[in-house]
């Protein structure tokens, strides 16, 4: 296991991934996307509503470009969105009662955003005494969901291009390769946006190309997956198994989606390699667990510092010569009279006891 450990270190493909995985674990990551499919269960229906009743209003009078958009959105979530798309219908009312009924289901919306941004701060190592206000937050989260709204209607005309007629085949996936690089644009600008600190953009990059390709890997052999738990909780929950479902692929995009953010800070940190079996840590693991902890300052005043012990291979070394010792005193050299002899020392002889008498008087002289 040892010689596997330096061999996955000295090895960037394996040490890479090791240092992902060793990252996500240290910070919890399986806890805070549960969260987020937690927070994206009831934040889900919420945004829809809002979404069809914005619709209704800004396309009245075309109700078929109304559900191309919706489903869409709804497309977003395979096997599942059917079974959404019937019990999804937009608000009622007029004036005042509809403007609190939207402003209110908007409100209850945000959850997801909020611990994605909770999720991106721990990632970085943000001590949360730098977390942003909830002002801010607010703000951050109401513009990855207008981003996330117009990237719908985008996605939408993308694929209405694909099902025209009359178009040659390179012509025809020309709409998938837009859509794929309207996820990646969107993952880019959500790692940009939720994150406290100011981050490059080509820092950012490397996760919106992880999560903007497996995305459309997890579109299908999540859809598998899922299909697979609703015909298994189905027989036993019944209605239920929408909700099992809908949980179980919430729970894999929030997974994939903060392995794409760790990517971004393992590189841009340079955490790897990560040691697999310590003793001895690495660098890489000082600076990972320094991070993790000083995320704990709550308040400005508040600073945590990290100190590392050596290891046990440190403490049989032999260690320089006079490094940690008093130097031995040569023969004849005391500069206290009288001093008595360390245990199991030899006596001093009457000639050099009767020189010692005779340099303190010198010198007191």
């Amino acid at each position: 296991m040892d010689r596997f450990d330096r061999f996955q270190q000295r090895n960037r493909v394996l040490a890479l991934p090791f240092a992902v995985i060793r990252k996500f674990g240290d910070d919890r990551a399986g806890n805070l996307a549960a969260l987020l499919a937690y927070y994206g269960f009831f934040s889900l229906f919420p945004l829809l509503l809002v979404l069809v009743t914005v619709l209704g209003f800004v396309l009245a009078g075309r109700p078929g470009l109304q559900q191309r958009i919706l489903d869409s959105a709804l497309a977003q979530f395979p096997v599942i969105g059917d079974q959404i798309r019937r019990d999804i219908g937009s608000i009622r009312g007029s004036g005042l009662t509809l403007a609190i009924g939207v402003v209110g289901t908007l409100w209850g919306g945000l959850g997801v955003t909020q611990q994605a941004q909770n999720a991106m701060n721990t990632a970085w190592g943000v001590p949360r005494s730098r977390w942003p206000n909830f002002w801010l937050r607010l703000a951050r989260g109401l513009g990855v969901l207008l981003v996330l709204g117009l990237a719908t209607i985008v996605a939408t005309l993308l694929s209405g291009l694909g099902t025209m007629s009359g178009l040659p085949v390179v012509g025809r996936m020309l709409p998938f390769a837009g859509t794929l690089l309207l996820n990646l644009a969107l993952f880019l600008f959500a790692f940009k946006v939720l994150t406290s600190v100011t981050v490059p953009w080509r820092r950012l990059l490397p996760g919106a190309v992880l999560a903007g390709t497996s995305w459309s890997v997890l579109q299908v052999v999540g859809g598998y997956y899922v299909t697979h738990q609703l015909k298994g909780a189905s027989q036993v929950y019944g209605t239920l198994a929408l909700v099992i479902g809908l949980l179980s692929w919430l729970y894999l995009g929030a997974q994939l989606f903060l392995y794409a953010a760790e990517l971004n800070v393992v590189l841009a940190k340079r955490m790897y390699p990560r040691s697999l079996f310590p003793p001895p840590l690495t660098k890489a693991d000082k600076r990972a667990i320094s991070d993790l902890a000083k995320v704990d300052e709550l308040r400005p005043e508040v600073h945590v510092d990290v100190d590392f012990e050596p290891p046990p291979e440190a403490d049989r070394e032999p260690e320089p010569r006079g490094a940690s010792e008093e130097p031995k005193p040569r023969r004849g050299s005391e500069s206290a009279a009288g001093a008595e002899p360390a245990a199991g020392a030899e006596p001093a002889t009457g000639a050099e006891a009767g020189r010692a008498p005779e340099r303190t008087r010198g010198g007191k002289g």
